[in-house]
């Protein structure tokens, strides 16, 4: 039986996935790379590293399965979207990657808005942040002149990964759409807003699909992993684009609330446009000729770890939440805004703070944990919201990450963002999504349906509760007017801190 093969380059690893023509799960690998930070905000790696951890992942996944070198059929892609990879003439990495999580581009920002900002979004749907290029690029024409004087192109990690297996050089349209730099509806790159910012149309790589064919592994490298087939590679994906397929996302009515660190909302929107005026993300996707919208929240997992930490660092989180299933929705009438890292969705401001709002002497801990989940929930809820308004309506929410392993969380998520919600039986991430599209570039599957259905399994289902709903959107109304009213205060207490 021929296996594909999906490689999820992230922030502190590669992981690899190897699944047959039976959506099975055969074997993973992983190999972690470091992360470096050479100044406060700035966030960087090597390239390099990225390489050696492939090589990792295949020889680990070659000796685990015995057949891999002779029935290897495809490979492709997910990765970590918007970091920067310079290359020069001879496509040799010029300097480290600046990631995604790097903020040292804020004046770069205002620059983009102030000088292009209609432009940026009515063309590129998204708004100039620090995690997109086009900032990035910018950064290094400014400080690193000699190092933008070499470059020749530039590409997003995945891609990188790309060229090294095959040799060609390309990216594709769901990770250029977290550039900054590509008209997103007419789908290639604003070579009018490149020049604005004296960026050359040489820096831009060609454009391909997700699902598209980029060549074979490279004999040599083949030689050296021990590939004695021909193995087709297959262009990929953005992390966030790779997971919404590798869990089902494919119709317009189902929701993907995806909570690690951060948080995310996403609706699949079909081949529609819409325009959230930059208050959601809006990508293209890595099913054909389609888009993706998504809310994120910087703290959300983040939040219940920094509390867990601060009240009972000794503690499981299974300890730690073992009470919140006995307190009442909405807490007692305990609130908590989780921007503790600052927010992005709805509202961007890298200076808004965290709030508990409501404290009386009832509240025991257990009130204060439920309230944390809750407050997470409802700042995914606001982005649902901003979706909602704009006419989209969901059915079914596929909840992933650390909201899925918790039952109490589960059901609170179906109550308050009032639609069913629904889990997987195993979570695979990004890299399955990776692996679903080597299996639809070899023509597996007709339709990317009927690869989910293949690769994708559902596990239980949590339905809302009437009287849950109606509570919470009266909770969830009080929750919308936090950050209006404490914005004043959050701001002028970091101004005391410097």
């Amino acid at each position: 039986m021929s296996y594909v093969l999906g490689l999820d380059l992230g922030t502190g690893s590669i992981k690899g996935l190897l699944l047959n023509e039976a959506g099975e799960l055969i074997a993973t690998a992983t190999k972690d790379y470091p992360l470096s930070t050479p100044q406060p905000g700035f966030s960087e790696q090597d390239p390099h590293d990225w390489l050696a951890g492939a090589r990792s992942v295949l020889r680990d996944l070659g000796k685990k399965v015995a057949d891999l070198q002779e029935n290897l059929a495809g490979i492709s892609f997910s990765g970590q979207m918007h970091s920067l990879v310079l290359l020069d003439a001879d496509q040799e990495v010029i300097r480290p990657a600046i990631l995604w999580n790097d903020v040292r581009t804020t004046k770069q920002c205002q620059e983009i808005m102030k000088k292009a900002g209609e432009k940026v979004l009515a063309e590129t749907k998204n708004i100039a942040l620090e995690g997109f290029t086009l900032p990035k690029l910018l950064w290094v024409q400014e400080n690193e002149p000699e190092n933008f004087a070499k470059a020749q192109t530039f590409v997003l990690p995945k891609d990188y990964l790309g060229y090294w297996f095959t040799g060609n050089l390309q990216m594709e349209y769901s990770d250029a759409a977290g550039t900054l730099l590509l008209d997103v509806t007419k789908r290639k790159w604003d070579l009018e807003l490149a020049e604005l910012f004296n960026l050359p149309a040489e820096l831009f790589p060609p454009l391909v699909e997700s699902q598209g064919f980029i060549g074979t592994v490279r004999e040599e490298l083949a030689q050296e992993l021990g590939i004695a087939n021909t193995v087709k590679v297959f262009a990929g994906g953005a992390d966030n684009a790779c997971a919404a397929l590798g869990a089902g996302i494919v119709s317009e009515n189902i929701g993907l609330a995806s909570i690690g660190t951060s948080g995310v909302f996403l609706a699949y929107e079909g081949e529609k446009e819409q325009n959230y005026g930059g208050k959601l993300h809006y990508f293209n996707h890595v099913l054909p000729k389609s888009y993706y919208s998504m809310g994120v929240t910087l703290a959300a997992g983040q939040s219940l770890t920094w509390f867990k930490q601060t009240m009972a660092p000794t503690e499981s989180f299974d300890e730690f939440l073992a009470g919140v299933a006995e307190i009442p929705v909405g807490s007692l009438g305990l609130l908590f805004t989780p921007y503790i890292m600052g927010e992005r969705t709805p509202h961007i401001d890298s200076q808004i703070r965290a709030s508990f709002i409501g404290v009386d002497a009832r509240h025991t801990r257990a009130h204060f944990n439920r309230a944390v989940l809750e407050g997470i929930t409802y700042s995914l809820k606001d982005a649902q919201n901003l979706m909602t308004q704009a006419g989209k309506k969901f059915n079914q929410v596929v909840s992933v990450g650390g909201g899925a392993k918790n039952p109490t969380w589960l059901q609170m998520q179906a109550d308050i963002f009032d639609c069913e919600i629904v889990t997987l039986q195993v979570e695979q991430g990004p890299g399955l999504g990776a692996a679903m599209l080597a299996a639809l570039g070899l023509g597996w599957f007709a339709t990317p349906q009927a690869c989910v259905a293949t690769f994708v399994s559902y596990g239980k289902t949590y339905q809302p509760i009437s009287e849950n709903v109606k509570r919470y959107q009266d909770y969830y109304g009080l929750y919308q007017k936090v950050y209006g009213a404490t914005k004043e205060l959050s701001h002028a207490l970091l101004k005391l801190e410097k």
